[in-house]
């Protein structure tokens, strides 16, 4: 199970940190990854950060403004936002990655707002 929260209203250039907590699998052994949606939109990627290396992957899009992170020992994974923009503005999703990248659970998701 993967329950995301961290969510709210905020104004452009403000920050947010998203979490997701992970139970009921060993946390530690799975890549993860944040995807979002914005209405009428597809779901896309945003970072991704592997496991054992603890290796960073972002969308161009969030390059410098976004970091991914990971708490093994507390099976938790976060995404802190910063100097978001109104574009960013869409439900995130906190998402096991399994081999080739294929997206094996995903979480109920957390509505991020930027507005002024």
């Amino acid at each position: 199970q993967l329950v995301e929260s961290g969510g709210g209203l905020v104004q452009p250039g403000g920050s947010l940190r998203l979490s997701c907590v992970a139970s009921g699998f060993t946390y530690a052994a799975w890549d993860f990854a944040w995807f979002h949606q914005a209405p009428g939109k597809e779901r896309e990627g945003v970072a991704r950060i592997a496991t054992g290396s603890g290796n960073t992957y972002y969308a161009d899009s969030v390059k410098g403004r976004f970091t991914i992170s990971r708490d093994n020992a507390k099976s938790t994974l976060y995404l802190q936002m910063n100097s978001l923009e109104v574009e960013d503005m869409a439900r995130y999703y906190c998402v096991k990655v399994g081999e080739g990248g294929s997206c094996v659970d995903w979480g109920q998701g957390t509505q991020v707002t930027v507005s002024s």
